[in-house]
């Protein structure tokens, strides 16, 4: 990434990280067109993940958002316009203001620069030598960890990528990033694709005599995965735990994942990660994953052809355990109405991200399903409530 945007945000009432992270994403969304929806960038890796340091205080939530950015100037300093421009978390107000962009090359030169010296008086204390030896070791270290574009597509991969006979392939840049960072040299990243991997991976998973695809542990992966046992040739699929991105793990995560690689003739016999959390087992030969969890919920067919009618409207929808709407409310105030509710809710179809604690008002109201078009990283996952997205069930 090229820049840092760093601001600063207080909300008079007390949420969570994921609160205002959902609150970001769906208070951009189309202000400026499809160019710059921060869930396209994101998915495109233009923008990395929005991390969020958090305090409450006196009844109040006051942290730090960091947004790394991929953009130019130009267009990094609009994200950083538009996130001043988010007014609410949840029911509350908020004042989001920037307090600075960082040019993360510049801050990565002088880091560099500055310990490179440390590291000159260190070594002129200790012993005479040669500064153009040093040099030369610096830069020959500092190229074999650069990760390279592949292909016509500028795919980002590991310097390895053609001489290695096994290829790993992963969905994002971090993800290879995260890779070099513990010695894995050969991993390529299909950029987020949205249905259509990248023909150059295609065809250099044919050149390889291994192939192995390591994914999120999440829908997104099972999508993915879908995919790439259709186009590409793939020997082992790995995965990261559920609800985990591979971008994230540690070392020993990583080699852990890479050892238990499923061969794909085995993998049709184990559960994805979301079908374990929805605790619907994977269908039988002839039955979309679509349809399976349709039947499992008995969800009726105007229920289903509703979710396309509810996208871009950032409203959420409740039911009785018959499937007939009780209410529509704007998704920033869902949990409040779950918990004020006296009705009896079955389920919950809302045009937003699922949150911790929207799952976690769920589960004190006792409601069988939450249906949302994202679902964020949740921690405590209630036995009895089945989490989807709106892709689970409508192409």
């Amino acid at each position: 990434m090229k820049y840092m945007i760093r601001a600063r945000i207080e909300v008079d009432g007390l949420v969570d990280k994921p609160d205002i992270i959902g609150a970001v994403f769906g208070q951009t969304e189309g202000l400026f067109g499809p160019d710059f929806d921060l869930r396209e960038l994101q998915d495109k890796g233009r923008i990395g993940r929005i991390s969020v340091d958090l305090k409450h205080h006196g009844g109040k939530s006051v942290g730090e958002i960091l947004l790394p950015s991929n953009l130019d100037k130009a267009e990094t300093a609009l994200i950083a316009a538009m996130l001043e421009f988010v007014d609410k978390v949840g029911p509350f107000n908020a004042r989001i203001r920037v307090t600075d962009i960082i040019d993360l090359r510049q801050e990565k030169i002088r880091k560099i620069a500055e310990r490179a010296k440390d590291l000159l008086r260190k070594w002129f204390k200790e012993k005479g030598v040669d500064v153009r030896e040093i040099l030369y070791d610096i830069e020959s270290s500092v190229k074999v960890g650069e990760v390279i574009q592949y292909g016509p597509e500028g795919l980002v991969a590991g310097p390895e990528i053609e001489k290695s006979d096994t290829l790993i392939i992963v969905e994002g840049r971090a993800d290879v990033i995260n890779l070099l960072r513990y010695g894995y040299k050969n991993a390529i990243a299909i950029e987020g694709a949205k249905g259509k991997i990248p023909d150059s991976v295609i065809q250099l998973s044919k050149r390889k005599k291994r192939v192995i695809a390591f994914l999120d542990g999440d829908h997104a992966g099972d999508l993915i995965l879908k995919e790439l046992l259709r186009v590409a040739k793939v020997d082992y699929v790995a995965r990261a735990p559920p609800g985990r991105e591979v971008e994230e793990l540690t070392g020993k995560e990583i080699m852990k994942a890479l050892k238990n690689a499923v061969p794909v003739k085995e993998l049709a016999q184990q559960p994805t990660p979301q079908a374990k959390e929805a605790k619907v087992t994977m269908p039988e030969a002839g039955i979309t994953p679509q349809a399976q969890y349709v039947e499992a919920l008995k969800i009726p067919s105007e229920v289903l052809e509703s979710i396309s009618n509810l996208r871009g409207t950032l409203e959420a929808v409740v039911y009785d355990e018959v499937w007939k709407p009780i209410d529509k409310v704007p998704v920033r105030d869902v949990v409040d109405y779950i918990l004020s509710s006296n009705e009896k809710i079955n389920a919950v179809i809302m045009d937003g991200i699922i949150t911790q604690r929207v799952v976690d008002a769920a589960a004190v109201k006792g409601i069988k399903a939450i249906i949302g078009a994202r679902i964020a990283s949740i921690t405590k996952k209630p036995a009895n409530t089945v989490m989807l997205t709106f892709d689970d069930l409508v192409q």
